[in-house]
């Protein structure tokens, strides 16, 4: 049996068992948040202020799908024209043309090129952001963790390089077999590492002072049987007005972290009512699910490019003999980012469908729908979301149910529908 049979073989089994997973692990029924209610929700609005939002909301659009365009097409470039393999060629030059130079050095160049492309972007959406208020970054502190996303993403990008270009050298015909349960295990590796070792890089934490708020929080915990380590401030304040919280990490380093622009925005009930929300994430595992999921979609994405590098015509549009061989990194990122925008709008039902759930567990646990309400209105507002996007926009990319719907999910259970 021949190693390609094997790899499609293993390539079926894999999808079978995602298949499997995502079916028996998505929450695939949604409470009630009938159409009226997200109506008279919206109706109940401050209307100048959900004007304000939609307006935000339509200057942002030109630079997201810009760069999300102006990406896509300098991915194919690269991946579909010689340039990528030339750019990984005299990135190891100076090295006498060491693979490992070529690999590690060519693959941080090619990325980087899409990264500068798009920086005007970024650019521009800063410049929104700050008009808006939502921001209170100056220039300075923006670039400063501009440079510290593109360090950390150079970091974790080397290794993965490193890792997958070593495995194609040394088990050329096998290396798709080595290669996803390397995949796999990095997507592992990163769900423990990062809330540790990546957040603090952009924020500074500190225990949440002794009062009421951290003892309801910690009792919170408790009671829905979801131990966490400790409740921590961010200090978000110092980069945006925008107020969030969550659950962070996985068994010995969960922990409770909090915005500091909550504590002054949100009342106590409503930072009760959103962490209740993120521990309904650590109640289901949702975390953990993401983590398998990713790591089953990393196995198959290394095994079918495997298979694809078997297309003639694709290697010979990007001038390589291998798409295992470093000069083959700037194919491996244009079938990368063509693949995530396909599976985007499937992304973002997955999403929605787990934030859904994780607002019924906070219904739930709470028991307060109308402080629910209160908190999802105050998210909107602050925030500046849209309170009821656009049907494509929502399809396409919303990762969280719309305000009215949220708002109308808590009408609904406050009837004791479910």
């Amino acid at each position: 049996m021949t190693s390609r049979a094997w790899a499609v073989g293993t390539l079926v089994v894999l999808l079978v068992v995602l298949a499997v997973f995502a079916a028996v692990s998505i929450p695939w029924h949604r409470p009630p948040a009938p159409r009226a209610d997200q109506i008279a929700a919206l109706g109940s609005l401050p209307a100048d202020k959900v004007e304000r939002a939609r307006q935000f909301r339509s200057e942002l659009r030109p630079g997201s799908y810009g760069a999300m365009a102006i990406g896509l097409l300098v991915a194919l470039v690269l991946g579909l024209t010689p340039l990528g393999a030339w750019l990984v060629t005299q990135a190891g030059r100076p090295f006498g043309g060491n693979w490992v130079a070529q690999a590690v050095l060519g693959g941080l160049v090619v990325v980087l090129v899409g990264e500068i492309v798009t920086l005007p972007f970024a650019a521009w959406r800063h410049v929104i952001v700050v008009r808006y208020g939502i921001s209170t970054q100056s220039w300075g502190p923006w670039t400063v963790d501009l440079l510290k996303s593109f360090a950390v993403g150079a970091v974790i990008g080397a290794v993965a390089l490193l890792g997958f270009y070593t495995i194609t050298h040394f088990a050329p015909r096998w290396w798709w077999a080595f290669g996803a349960a390397g995949a796999a295990a990095l997507v592992v590796l990163l769900s423990f590492v990062l809330p540790v070792l990546v957040e603090p890089v952009f924020n500074k934490f500190t225990p949440m002072a002794d009062g009421s708020l951290r003892v309801a929080l910690l009792e919170l915990a408790e009671r829905d049987g979801v131990p966490v380590r400790d409740v921590l401030v961010a200090d978000a304040s110092r980069r945006t007005r925008a107020v969030n919280a969550y659950v962070s990490g996985l068994g010995p380093t969960r922990r409770i972290v909090v915005y500091d622009t909550m504590l002054t925005e949100a009342t106590p009930d409503e930072v009760v009512s959103v962490v209740a929300h993120e521990l309904g994430h650590a109640k289901d595992n949702d975390v953990l699910i993401g983590t398998v999921l990713g790591a089953f979609g990393a196995a198959v994405a290394v095994i079918a490019l495997f298979l694809l590098g078997s297309w003639g015509g694709l290697l010979r549009l990007a001038g390589i003999d291998s798409i295992g061989a470093p000069g083959g990194i700037g194919l491996v990122l244009a079938v990368v980012t063509v693949a995530g925008l396909l599976a985007g709008p499937a992304q973002s039902f997955v999403s929605r469908r787990i934030e859904v759930r994780a607002d019924a567990h906070a219904l739930a646990l709470t028991g307060d729908p109308a402080t629910f309400e209160a908190m999802q209105r105050r998210l909107g507002t602050v925030n500046l979301a849209d309170p009821d996007p656009p049907a494509w926009e929502y399809v396409i990319s919303a990762s969280h149910p719309s305000t009215v719907e949220r708002m109308a999910a808590a009408r609904a259970y406050a009837r004791g529908e479910r």
